[in-house]
């Protein structure tokens, strides 16, 4: 097999076990950065009269990598401007389904809009809550991360798939961030009716770009106001009123959008079958050594499927012990987050529980 990390170079200086914080830069990626603002540099203008061209370009690889038309596909630079762009769209007396502790980039915009809200404890049954929260509350809307943020717990595309065949009349809005890049995914046969994300995190294509994935019923149902220049020019946006089109008003950055472009490019390199057995690998690796050691909350521990992020009972002590060890890690809600992806490794996932240990023994 090819050599995964050498692609990124500062896994070669640390046990980078941080993605879900900030996924690392590639060569790739800086490559065509770099090339880009050249182009800029020497061409001015010119560049920007290729700007529909490289756009369309762009949703297309968005949509063919997710298996998503990319008249369906809208380019924003980060999951929370879409987000608010699509709150916008929807009448102020629907109700939504929360889960508990939910990235505050989806729970806050929503109690700001004073929506009604229900929420979901996570827990081990998370599922079969979940189910049952949309049995009895019927809300307009449920709005979730595919993957929470600070536990991992992790909700799987078949789950979702028959709570919407179950519940029809609910829209089920997703935060892809993450998720996407950590397997392969088919949206338009994921149940969902829209998905957003970021691509900072595990698709590994810097800040400033993201994307929104919609169903074909989906403008009959959301009706978003944010309108501007290019609202209606490009390949995809074409006839007054289009819904892509309210999710890109003004002039659009191909630096960062062409960043994810190339980032997806090469993630259908190292083939993405490859990253989702890795990760699956990963994932049951890191769930039994940190299980052996005792250092994860119950609620994962009972759990038969997981993400590839794990928080770890501790402090800043133990962070800074992490460090000290140069291992990548966050603190976040009651202890540390570790997260792996497809360029980590058995070794490194060794390397921690050493680590761990050591820090354990004091």
């Amino acid at each position: 097999m090819k050599n995964l990390r050498k692609a990124f170079p500062v896994l070669q200086q640390y046990i980078y076990l941080n993605t879900a914080a900030s996924g690392p830069l590639s060569e790739k990626v800086f490559d065509f950065r770099q090339e880009h603002d050249l182009d800029f540099l020497v061409s001015g203008c010119i560049l920007k009269e290729k700007q529909g061209e490289m756009l369309a370009k762009i949703r297309e690889t968005v949509g063919g990598f997710f298996k998503c038309e990319p008249n369906r596909v809208a380019l924003v630079p980060n999951f929370s401007y879409g987000f608010n762009t699509l709150l916008e769209g929807i009448e102020s007396d629907k109700s939504f389904l929360l889960l508990e502790d939910e990235y505050p980039s989806i729970s806050w915009p929503i109690t700001s809009r004073e929506f009604k809200t229900y929420t979901v404890s996570l827990s081990a049954t998370l599922e079969e809550d979940i189910e049952n929260a949309l049995k009895n509350y019927n809300p307009d809307v449920f709005a979730f991360s595919i993957v929470q943020y600070i536990s991992g717990l992790k909700l799987s595309i078949d789950f979702l798939k028959q709570m919407k065949q179950k519940f029809p009349d609910t829209l089920f809005i997703a935060d892809g961030t993450q998720y996407c890049g950590t397997e392969i995914f088919n949206f338009d046969d994921s149940g969902l009716d829209v998905l957003l994300c970021s691509g900072y995190k595990w698709l590994n294509a810097g800040y400033g770009n993201g994307f929104v994935l919609f169903q074909e019923d989906v403008p009959k149902k959301i009706f978003p106001k944010t309108t501007g220049f290019n609202s209606l020019q490009g390949k995809y946006k074409a006839q007054e009123g289009n819904f892509l089109g309210k999710f890109e008003p003004g002039h659009q950055d191909t630096l960062n959008y062409g960043s994810l472009m190339t980032a997806l490019k090469y993630l259908n390199e190292v083939n993405l079958e490859v990253v989702e057995e890795i990760n699956k690998k990963l994932s049951v690796i890191a769930k039994k050594e940190l299980t052996t050691l005792g250092v994860l909350d119950e609620i994962v521990v009972k759990r038969s499927h997981h993400s590839t992020i794990f928080n770890i009972k501790g402090d800043k002590n133990l962070y800074d012990h992490l460090r000290n060890n140069d291992i990548l890690a966050s603190l976040k809600g009651p202890g540390i987050r570790v997260s792996f992806h497809y360029y980590n490794t058995e070794e490194e996932i060794q390397e921690l529980v050493k680590a761990l240990s050591e820090y354990l023994k004091k």
